[in-house]
Formats: structure tokens, sequence, C-alpha cells
């Protein structure tokens, strides 16, 4: 097929990629053979260096293996930006094992979902998030909990500090012990055998990484060795002026997401390089980060830019050390990206992709040419075209359509969901359920989203999920979800509710509802009460006509 994106390709990056045959945990296992004293890890003021990871690697892998894991066999890591996740994320890979990643946000309904959907056999977990597990443990294949703490890898002074903290807060997370739980850095100090070498192949499963679909209902995607070593190689190759060894990259995108994990964690190991590992974005805290160990490569969401933008005394904090920035999860709006640039001195450009494909698929080119409200052009080994939404004919240039992507990063399948495995995947083309198009030059814009998801700090949350614990008020009838801009969070969720007839209800008695059923930023924001919604001559709640309300609504307000 023609390609004319690659005219457009920077000097450096590479039209087609080798990378490999080898996967992430033995690539890092040799970068600690040759690197071994340079930093992998920094984390408020504790270093690890690749030996030092790769030590604990082995360790892990050790308990593990002690514990029953073996290879196919699933692990849930459900913990932020630690330590903790790398040492167990790899590990699992030793033993051929598959990594199962949960946000540690999810409520007891959420977790049970994904644990029971993937079959894990054990799960590594944030002790504050314990008690949500124990609560449906008996209700899950879950044979083994590991429980660790942000304290378990901080400095010893910070550690004092956080345990008091701790107590001020009154937040101690207090875990009894009981058969098949264990404590992270109990099991680190035993002596066990080293776990037997597992001949694992680029092609096994490396995990199932969960996203929604067009349904709503939440899938596992399942992974290889070979989808995760391309995109990290890939992302690696896109960064033309890229500097082995001397790279600092902020790491607060959550490992848990597969574009963190991808642009962060795995980006970092490619190009041994220094990760910094942040839990959770404040920006104060990433601004002093950033002037004090010289971060050079920033991944982030639109809303992680805007708040350092915004931020009153961001004049006071030198940022020019920022070399490159690609953003995703949301559309990058234009004047973002030109104040973030005047800011840092650095490049930021917006990407696209999407779980199924590991996830990056696109980007604007770093210094090269950019197109506004462009998601930039494919990735090296990347193909892209348009397809018309009801036949998947091929469509012509400057045609609306649905996005298909091809390339060594796109998944092997939906995990035990054939029929959606077939709908999305057609002849090795994933479509993507993103609505957009193309231009002359191959840069590609995305127009609308098929999936009707919405994209909430970062976060896809789809509708249908939503509107299943609101129909679970007595008081509600019927409801509906939808995104609405927002300048922070580039989407905040509004529900629209028609409560029964005889009964009133109130906005603050429909988000207290959702409290404890939902994640925190799957709760709606906004309500609005109706006598009735929008319907098609079946039945069906049309949410296009709610999305078209509010663009007029917000025409009007301005």
């Amino acid at each position: 097929m023609e390609k004319p994106w690659l005219k457009h390709y920077e000097e450096g990056v590479p039209h087609t990629l080798e990378y490999p045959q080898k996967i992430l945990s033995v690539l890092l296992q040799e970068v600690a053979e040759k690197h071994g004293e340079k930093p992998a890890i920094f984390f408020f003021g504790r270093i690890l260096t690749f030996d030092q990871l790769n030590c604990l690697i082995d360790r892990f892998a050790a308990i593990l293996h002690h514990l029953g894991i073996g290879k196919g066999d699933r692990v849930a890591i459900v913990l932020p930006n630690l330590p903790q996740y790398p040492i167990v994320h790899y590990a699992i890979m030793r033993l051929g094992a598959v990594i199962v990643p949960v946000n540690p946000l999810y409520v007891e309904r959420e977790l049970k979902y994904q644990l029971n959907d993937s079959g894990a056999k054990a799960a590594i977990v944030l002790n504050l998030v314990y008690p949500r597990l124990k609560a449906i443990r008996a209700e899950t294949s879950l044979e083994n909990i590991i429980v660790t703490s942000v304290k378990d890898y901080l400095p010893p002074l910070l550690k004092l500090l956080y345990r008091f903290k701790e107590r001020k807060k009154g937040t101690v997370a207090r875990v009894k012990k009981e058969p098949g739980v264990h404590f992270f850095m109990e099991l680190m100090k035993q002596k066990l055998p080293s776990a037997p070498e597992v001949k694992v192949s680029v092609n096994d499963v490396a995990m199932f990484l969960y996203t929604g679909g067009t349904t709503g209902v939440s899938k596992g995607t399942v992974l290889t060795h070979e989808n995760l070593v391309a995109n990290a190689f890939q992302t690696r190759s896109w960064v033309s002026d890229i500097r082995d060894g001397e790279e600092v990259i902020l790491s607060v995108l959550p490992f848990f997401h597969s574009y963190g994990m991808t642009t962060c964690m795995h980006l970092s190991l490619v190009c041994h390089s220094k990760a910094l590992l942040v839990p959770r974005f404040d920006t104060r805290q990433v601004l002093k980060l950033v002037q004090k160990h010289r971060v050079t490569i920033f991944p982030g969401v639109p809303t992680m830019y805007i708040a350092i933008n915004n931020y009153p005394d961001v004049n006071k904090y030198d940022l020019s050390s920022i070399r490159a920035c690609i953003s995703g999860g949301a559309a990058l709006p234009v004047e973002v990206q030109r104040q973030f640039e005047r800011l840092t001195g650095g490049r930021l450009v917006e990407g696209y992709g999407l779980s199924e494909a590991s996830p990056v698929t696109h980007a604007n080119p770093l210094y090269g040419l950019r197109k506004e409200g462009s998601i930039g052009v494919p990735f090296p080994s990347t193909e892209a075209k348009i397809v018309d939404l009801e036949t998947c004919e091929d469509l012509p240039v400057g045609e609306i359509g649905e996005l298909a992507v091809r390339g060594p990063q796109v998944m092997q399948k939906y995990w035990n969901r054939p029929e959606e495995t077939q709908q999305t995947l057609r002849d090795g083309w994933l479509l993507t359920g993103d609505v957009a198009r193309m231009d002359e030059d191959g840069y590609f814009y995305i127009v609308d989203r098929k999936k009707e998801l919405i994209i909430t700090s970062g976060f896809n949350v789809y509708p249908r999920e939503i509107e299943e614990v609101l129909f679970q008020h007595p008081k509600v009838a019927e409801a509906a979800v939808i995104g609405v801009p927002d300048a922070h969070r580039g989407e905040v969720i509004k529900a629209y509710v028609v409560v029964k007839e005889g009964k009133t209800a109130t906005t603050e008695e429909i988000i207290s509802f959702c409290q404890g059923k939902l994640a925190r930023f799957k709760i709606p924001k906004i309500v609005e009460f109706r006598p009735e919604l929008p319907k098609s001559m079946i039945g069906k709640v049309l949410r296009r006509v709610l999305i078209e309300e509010e663009k007029e609504a917000s025409k009007v307000k301005l």
C-alpha cells in the first residue's frame, strides 16, 4: 500500500524496524550485565541501579515460583508507580507467567470482574487497596495475595516521615497475617533457591491488558512479548535524538495503563536510562522533580501539561532540560502545546494509541512537520488506513471512515471473546473504533469516537458501565451518560437521569449512590434530570443527540 507519511519521517527515524527477538526481562538482564552501575529507578531519594533491579527481579521470580506460579499462570499487579512495580512486572515475565495490570483505584465490583475474567492465581497489591481485595477474595480464583506499601522502598528518613504522616492522618493500613496473605518485604528477605530458567518465546502471551469496547464490557487484550518489545523500540526510534544511558524519563503516567507502561517503564529499559517514579501527579512536586533531576523526556496527558502551564509559580522552576514530550489519552489543545513549549523550550507533540496496540500507533514528528489537530503519522513498521464504517472497504484520501492499523504491536486477540475478536481484527488489521480521516501527506485526524468512550484525565470510561450502576438506584427509571468538554480533565462525566414517577432525587443523592460502586474518576460530576431521553424508533437511547445538545449549549454560553 502507498505510505505518503514516510516522506515526513525525521532523519534518523527508520521506515521499518528490526527489534531483538528477546523478551523484555532478558533485555533487562543484558543491560544489567553491560551497564549494571547505571541508575534504573529513582524513587524519592532511593536509587536502584540496573544490577540491583535485576537481582530484585530474580529474587521475586524465585518467590513466585515458590508460591506455585508457573508458565501461563496469571498474576495481577494492583499497584501505583512504585519500585515494586517493575520488580514484579519483569519477574512475572521471567517465569513465562501472564501479567494482569489492575487499576488500584478500582472498587470491589471492578476488581472482582477483572480477577475472575483473567483467572488470576496471585495478586501483588498495595496495602491501602488490600481491604477491597480481601472483601472479594473468596469469590475469585486468587490463591495468594502479596501486600506491599509505599514506604517499602523509601530511604530511611522518608520512611520514618511516611509512618508519622500515616498515623497523623489515621490512614495506617493494618493487614493481618492469614493463609495465602504475605508481606512483600518479608518474602524478599527469605533465602530461596533461584527460580528455574523458563524458555519464553517472543510469541508467548505476556499480558492481559484490560480495556473497554463498543459494548462497554471490559475485555482483556492478549498481548505477546513481541507486541511489547516492538512498541518499546518503536517509541525509542521516534525520539530521533535519543541518548541511550543519559535520558531521565518522568514516569508519572501509571504503569498499569498501557501508555505509561510503554512510554515510561519499557522505554527507560530499552534506552537503559533512569525512570523517575511518581505515584501520583502533583504539579508542585513534578516541577521540583523536573528541576532537580533534569528530566529530559516527559510522556503525559493534556491535563498534566495544562496544570503545569497554569501553575502560579511555574516561572520559578527551571524546566529547560525537557526535550521531548508525547501527549496521549485525549486531544491536545494547540494553545496548551504552544504555552508548554514556550515554558520549557522542549517539544510537545500529540500521539495516538489504544490498548489493543500496546498502545502507540501514531505520533507527530518531534522536530519535523506537525499539523494542528492531527494525531500525526504511523510509527515505523506500522500501517494505517481509513475504511468504510459499514463495509470496511478502503477509502480514498480525505474521506471520513474508521481508522484501521496494522503492525507488530497489534494484539493477538481478546481473551475468551472470539466474536468480538473477529469484529475487531480483520485480515491482520485492527479496527480502532475511532472515526478519522487521512490527508494527502499521510497525517491522520480523529473526527469522532465510534465507541462513545469518555476520556477523563487520561482514563478511558465507558458509558454503559456507569449507566448500569445508575439503574441500580431505586429512584432511577432511565439514565444515559456522556462526556462533556472540560478545560482541565479533557472531559467530565455527565449523567442524564429520568426519575421514576412520583419520585424526586437530587444531584448529591445520585453522585453519593455511585461512590463505592465506581472508581472515583468514573463517578459523574454533573447530573441533569429530564422527563425523558431522546430515543430511536426501536427505543435505543441516542447519546449522540445529547452530545450535540451539549455542543449547542456551549456555543450559546460563549
